[in-house]
């Protein structure tokens, strides 16, 4: 499948609210939640007026004009929080895409976009039992915490 991975638009901004509902991990057999569920403060902390802060960054993997998957970083007290130097990551590819390694492309992509733009470390807050558990970690991120739910990762850039 061909694919491209850009820079998102700042006019495309708006599609952030519907891969961060893609980006809520349902585990098989469990009911997906509302969409007003992004709507909570924990979660509009992901998405609230992006591109208006300084760290902000997202890219976008595009089949035929068409955004299947993105990827977006941010400095925020999310679920992954490191500290304030430490951005952290939220990414989705749309269900019928999934498998076909876009995801992957997207994080590569994104870690040496930071990489270049002097970022030394990437955060991120994942479901233990969640299969991209193993795509981060292909990809360098490593646990650094975790609760009963959760890991908390880092990738070093």
């Amino acid at each position: 499948m061909q694919y491209m991975i850009r820079e998102m638009k700042s006019q495309e901004y708006r599609l952030l609210s519907d891969f961060l509902y893609e980006a809520i991990y349902i585990p098989e057999g469990v009911e997906a939640p509302p969409r007003s569920v992004i709507n909570l403060p924990e979660l509009q902390e992901y998405i609230i007026e992006f591109g208006n802060r300084k760290h902000d960054k997202a890219l976008v993997a595009e089949i035929q004009e068409d955004i299947v998957g993105a990827i977006w970083v941010r400095i925020m007290n999310d679920y992954g929080h490191i500290d304030n130097d430490i951005p952290s990551l939220a990414m989705s590819v749309c269900p019928r895409y999934r498998g076909l390694g876009i995801g992957t492309s997207l994080l590569k992509q994104l870690l040496q976009v930071e990489r270049l733009a002097g970022y030394s470390k990437i955060s991120l807050s994942v479901q233990k039992s969640n299969y991209a558990v193993k795509m981060y970690e292909k990809v360098g991120f490593t646990v650094v915490d975790e609760n009963d739910e959760e890991y908390i990762m880092i990738a070093n850039l």
